[in-house]
């Protein structure tokens, strides 16, 4: 597909060293097609960008939903919704599509542009909202700019299965992250929300 070949190419060599016509040839679309559906070099990072916010949100919008409405019945309900939202996260960052996401993501995340507002707006800002609001129902005592800041280090955890994933490889001297290390490593981050959205205030 072409879209899914934009992003791979995108990720790897950025805009710059992207190549339309690799994209092109790779994907076995025509030159033209790119001109006509998406306006040029531009108009297809932007597609791009808006593919993967799409992606995304179809894997994870249901789960979020439905995990929010659960989490306002009450601080325990808040936590576990938490937990699970955390959890999905980290279940499709250790998919082996998110990969070529990952690369294009972080890239954006290192010099933003267009794409990376949209990426923000249509899929992080909504799940970050969704987050801060069971966090406060978790922990009242933070003040707003605390929930935030917990929220976005707690996704932290979960983003560093595809982000750092040589490094989680070679620290649990594992080729690969097979069935038995993502169990350990979901539980781990389950364990470790659950501390720290128990911690004592100062």
């Amino acid at each position: 597909m072409l879209l899914d070949t934009a992003i791979d190419q995108f990720g790897r060599y950025g805009f710059d060293g992207a190549s339309t016509r690799e994209i092109a040839r790779a994907s076995g679309t025509a030159m033209s097609s790119i001109t006509y559906h998406f306006g040029g070099k531009q108009g297809l990072y932007l597609a791009a960008a808006e593919h993967i916010a799409a992606s995304i949100r179809a894997l994870q919008s249901e789960n979020v939903a439905r995990a929010v409405a659960a989490g306002r019945e009450s601080r325990t309900a808040a936590i576990e919704a938490l937990a699970t939202i955390l959890d999905g996260y980290a279940q499709m960052m250790l998919r082996p599509e998110t990969e070529a996401w990952s690369r294009f993501i972080i890239r954006e995340q290192q010099f933003p542009t267009e794409a990376f507002d949209r990426l923000f707006s249509r899929v992080m800002q909504p799940v970050l909202d969704a987050f801060i609001e069971l966090i406060a129902r978790a922990r009242p005592d933070l003040a707003p700019r605390e929930a935030v800041a917990m929220a976005i280090l707690l996704f932290g955890q979960a983003m560093v299965l595809r982000a750092g994933r040589a490094a989680v490889c070679r620290a649990l001297q594992v080729e690969q992250i097979d069935e038995e290390t993502s169990r350990l490593l979901r539980a781990r981050l389950r364990a470790n929300m659950l501390c720290i959205l128990s911690e004592k205030p100062q």
